[in-house]
């Protein structure tokens, strides 16, 4: 294979590599449906609507918050946040994806991005943020979480980020 051969197909497949790595490539209709979903979550989050927020998690959903709280199945997940709801009632998360990568074939999805959350306790303004990762599984033609875990990453109010959990 004469050298000038080999070097342009190297310098293919790099421009092939940053194209894709770049997020240059086409969004799939199962990435558009997952961020669809995360959109509505955030939504439901924001509007402190807890049937809107269990509507996205499959019935054994389960999480680990920031805050190493763990929640089994979808009925524990839901009364965790109707009690986050009623303790903070200005409490906000928003969930980012950043990449999220399908397995068409076997119906699961991975979505990794940044979590930012706020809320006011006792005259304090607390805000966190991290980076988090969710299991999405197809479900009857549609997209549902499995599984979520979050990492806090920053922390700012004295009182809530003085005491690891």
């Amino acid at each position: 294979m004469p050298v000038i051969t080999f070097v342009r197909g190297i310098l293919i497949q790099i421009a092939v590599a940053a194209i894709f790595a770049g997020g240059a490539h086409a969004e799939s209709a199962d990435e558009m449906a997952i961020r669809a979903a995360r959109d509505a979550s955030n939504r439901a989050i924001a509007a402190h609507d807890l049937d809107g927020v269990a509507s996205v998690w499959l019935p054994e959903y389960s999480s680990v918050t920031s805050a190493n709280v763990q929640s089994s199945g979808r009925d524990a997940a839901r009364a965790r946040f109707a009690q986050n709801f009623a303790s903070r009632p200005d409490i906000s998360y928003v969930r980012s994806p950043a990449v999220i990568t399908v397995n068409t074939a076997w119906g699961h999805a991975g979505e990794n991005g940044r979590f930012t959350g706020s809320w006011t306790q006792d005259g304090e303004v607390t805000k966190i943020g991290g980076i988090y990762l969710a299991k999405w599984k197809k479900t009857d033609g549609r997209w549902m979480l499995l599984a979520e875990m979050f990492v806090q990453t920053t922390c700012s109010g004295k009182s809530y980020c003085a005491k690891a959990p």
